[in-house]
C-alpha cells in the first residue's frame, strides 16, 4: 500500500530575532509530527504567519498580507497566525479573516500539532493563555540560519515601559536554566555553528534563580567551538559590573553592544517609564567603553513620544552625537491599544508631521556621524565571519565581531567560514573588502 505524502508547511516570519527563534521552533516541532516544510506558500497544507505586534505598521502589514496569501490556499489548506500579534487580538483575528483557522500565542506552540489536526477537520481555534514555565526545552528548533544559532535565555519583560506591547504579548519574565543553555549551544557546535546570539526581551536581566547574565556569558563563552558570542537585547540598567567584567574577560564575546536608548531627554524617558535618566545612559556608555575600549554601539530611538518637545528631542541629537552610535533603527511612535502611552492627553500627541520631519532629521544625524567613522576605518583589517550571498552580483556578506557588514568576493562555498579582509571602500553602511592573503599574492606595481 502506498504511503500518504507527508502534509507540508510553509512559515512566514515578521518582526524580531525572537519571533525567527520562535519559527524554527515551530518548524521543528512540526517537522517531529509529520511535517514537510516548504519555501514557498502555493499549495501547502498549512500557511502560517509568525507575528509581531510592536508597532502599528507591522500589524497592518500581516493583515494585508492575510489577503494576499488566501490565494494560494487550497480547498483544504489550513490559515494559522501565531506570535505576538496573534496574542494580543485573540479571538478577534478569526472573526475578522474568516479564512484563518488558527490564532495561537507565543505559549501555545507544544499544542500545535494536535490544534492544526483540529483545524484541518473544520475547528477555529484561539490559543492565548500565558505559561510561565514554557521554554520548549524538548523542542529541537529547525534553523534557518546554518551559520549562527538564536538561542533564547528568556522570555516575557517585566520592565512595562508605557509605550511597549511586550508585556501583554508575551507576559511576564522569566529565564532558562543555564544548564539547558549550555546543552543547547553545544548542540549547535556539534552541527558546525561557531556564533550564537543569545535572546530575551531584556536579556541582561537574565536570573535562572542561581546564575545571572555575567555567569552566562561566562559559560556560554567557553563551550569548546564558539568563536564568537553575541546577545539582544539589553536594558541600560541591568550592565552590571559583573556584567561588564564577564564581557570584558571572555574572549568569545563581541564587541558589539545594540544599546537601546530611546531618547536622549529625561523627561521623555521618564513619561516612557524607562527608569534611568539621560546621564544614567550616559553613564552606562562611558563604563561599558572603559571596561571594553573598541566597544561599538547602535541603538534604538522613538521620535514624535506624547508630550516630546523640540527641546526634548534636540536633547535625543545631542546624545546621538556626544556617543557616536554607529547605527540607530529610528521609529516614530506608534501608540498600542492597552498601553499607558495611549491614555496621555490628546493634547500632548506629536503631530505625524512633525514626527516625520524629526525622524529624518533624526536619521542625517546619525549618518552623518556614521560616515565619517566608516571613512577612518578605510585600509584597516578586520576578521569577518562569511554569513550568506549579498544582493549585489555575484559577492559575499560577512560581519566584523563589532558588527560591521563587509562585502567581499568569493564563491559560497565559503559561507560559514572565517576570513581577513581589507576595508577597500564604503557606500554608507556597507563596506567593501579584500581578503588580505589574496592582495598579497598580486604583483607589485611597476
Amino acid at each position: 500500500m502506498p504511503m500518504l505524502p507527508r502534509p507540508t508547511v510553509f512559515i512566514e516570519t515578521y518582526g524580531c530575532q525572537m519571533n525567527v527563534s520562535d519559527s524554527e521552533l515551530m518548524l521543528g516541532k512540526l517537522a517531529a509530527a509529520g511535517y514537510d516544510a516548504v519555501d514557498a506558500p502555493d499549495g501547502a497544507d498549512v500557511i502560517l504567519l509568525n507575528t509581531c505586534a510592536i508597532r502599528d505598521h507591522a500589524e497592518q502589514r500581516v493583515i494585508g498580507r492575510l489577503g494576499e496569501l488566501k490565494r494560494h490556499m487550497k480547498p483544504d489548506s489550513v490559515m494559522g497566525v501565531t506570535g505576538c500579534m496573534a496574542q494580543r487580538l485573540g479571538p478577534r483575528l478569526l472573526e475578522s479573516a474568516k479564512h484563518v483557522s488558527l490564532v495561537i500565542g507565543p505559549d501555545g506552540y507544544r499544542s500545535l500539532p494536535s490544534l492544526l489536526d483540529g483545524a484541518r477537520q473544520g475547528q477555529r481555534v484561539s490559543a492565548t493563555t500565558f505559561d510561565l514555565e514554557e521554554h520548549y526545552e524538548d523542542f529541537t528548533p529547525r534553523r534557518f540560519d546554518k551559520v549562527k544559532a538564536w538561542i533564547p535565555v528568556q522570555r516575557g519583560c517585566d520592565y512595562k515601559c508605557t509605550y511597549c506591547i511586550v508585556p501583554t504579548t508575551r507576559g511576564s519574565e522569566r529565564s532558562r536554566k543555564l544548564s539547558d543553555v549550555v546543552r543547547e549551544t553545544a548542540q549547535v557546535v556539534s552541527e558546525g555553528m561557531t556564533e550564537v546570539v543569545l535572546l530575551g526581551q531584556t536579556v541582561n536581566s537574565y536570573f535562572d534563580g542561581t546564575h545571572d547574565f555575567a555567569d552566562l556569558l561566562r559559560a556560554v563563552g567557553t563551550v569548546p567551538g564558539i568563536r564568537r558570542l553575541r546577545y539582544t537585547s539589553p536594558h541600560p540598567n541591568d550592565f552590571s559590573d559583573r556584567v561588564i567584567a564577564a564581557m570584558a574577560e571572555t574572549p568569545t564575546v563581541c564587541e558589539h553592544v545594540h544599546l537601546p536608548m530611546q531618547s536622549g531627554s529625561t523627561r521623555t524617558l521618564k513619561r516612557m517609564r524607562r527608569r534611568y535618566t539621560r546621564e544614567g545612559f550616559m553613564e552606562c556608555v562611558a563604563r561599558l567603553r572603559a571596561a571594553i575600549p573598541s566597544i561599538v554601539l547602535t541603538t534604538d530611538i522613538i521620535v514624535g513620544f506624547p508630550g516630546e518637545t523640540d527641546e526634548d528631542f534636540e536633547e535625543t541629537l545631542s546624545a546621538c552625537r556626544e556617543i557616536g552610535f554607529m547605527d540607530a533603527f529610528t521609529f516614530k511612535f506608534s501608540a498600542r491599544e492597552g498601553t499607558p502611552a495611549t491614555r496621555m492627553p490628546e493634547s500632548e500627541t506629536v503631530s505625524d508631521a512633525v514626527s516625520g520631519e524629526r525622524l529624518q532629521r533624526l536619521v542625517d544625524t546619525v549618518r552623518a556621524r556614521t560616515r565619517d567613522m566608516n571613512l577612518g576605518l578605510l585600509g584597516t583589517r578586520h576578521e569577518i565571519l562569511i554569513e550568506k550571498p549579498a544582493r549585489r552580483g555575484d559577492l559575499l556578506q560577512g560581519r566584523t565581531r563589532d558588527f560591521r557588514t563587509i562585502l567581499v568576493g568569493g564563491d559560497t562555498s565559503l559561507i560559514g567560514t572565517y576570513m581577513t579582509v581589507e576595508i577597500t571602500g564604503t557606500t554608507g553602511h556597507t563596506f567593501t573588502g579584500a581578503p588580505v592573503a589574496a592582495r598579497a599574492a598580486l604583483p607589485m606595481a611597476g
